[in-house]
């Protein structure tokens, strides 16, 4: 994380308080490799969605959610910017892997075990069955999208942006001890939501 870098990103969200519109693509145009990291990142958690979607597409619709939700969000800061974008990600993950994954989505649909389906669907059937695969993924980052907003700007720093915790902890501008302590509430908060939902 550059300082400098974000220096020049804060510039260009005062002079989009301003009024200066073209600010926004701008802002949007400098973060561009950062954006990049942030969206492959997040698609790394997504390992059955790389059969069907490049990170370049993702990245792309995500920016278009960016640039949209730009329109109508009063941006004051670099913190708030990279927490924004995160979100549009997020979102746009979700709703590709729910396309591909559906009941009719053709993630879904599709036989490449090489072994034959039974009338059950066979091991594919076994395979969605289990934890790990990407509809585990879905509810994981559907959760993360119903904590507090000070507990999902801890996930998007630390695992979504991969910031270290000294990093996060100048970005929030508190001490690392209370970044820690923030971290830990976040995953427990995270943790009662996803066995809440076991449960159910």
């Amino acid at each position: 994380m550059s300082l400098g870098t974000d220096t020049e990103l804060q510039n260009l969200i005062d002079v989009a308080l301003k009024g200066d519109s073209s600010a926004q693509t701008a802002l949007l145009d400098h973060a561009c490799d950062r954006l990049l990291r942030l969206t492959r990142k997040m698609f790394h958690g997504y390992p059955n969605l790389r059969r069907w979607e490049q990170t370049d597409d993702i990245f792309q619709n995500a920016m278009v959610r960016l640039h949209r939700a730009l329109a109508n969000v009063r941006v004051e800061s670099v913190r708030h910017f990279f927490n924004l974008a995160a979100v549009q990600v997020r979102r746009e993950l979700l709703d590709l892997a729910k396309h591909h994954f559906g009941r009719e989505g053709a993630g879904a649909n599709h036989h490449t075990d090489g072994i034959p389906a039974d009338d059950d669907g066979g091991s594919l059937q076994d395979r969605a069955n289990k934890p790990t695969d990407v509809s585990g993924w879905n509810e994981f980052h559907e959760h993360i999208e119903q904590l507090p907003e000070t507990d999902q700007e801890i996930v998007n720093l630390l695992f979504y942006e991969g910031l270290t915790q000294e990093e996060a902890a100048r970005v929030l501008g508190v001490s690392l001890r209370t970044l820690k302590r923030r971290w830990q509430d976040a995953k427990f908060r995270l943790h009662e939501v996803l066995n809440r939902d076991q449960q159910r």
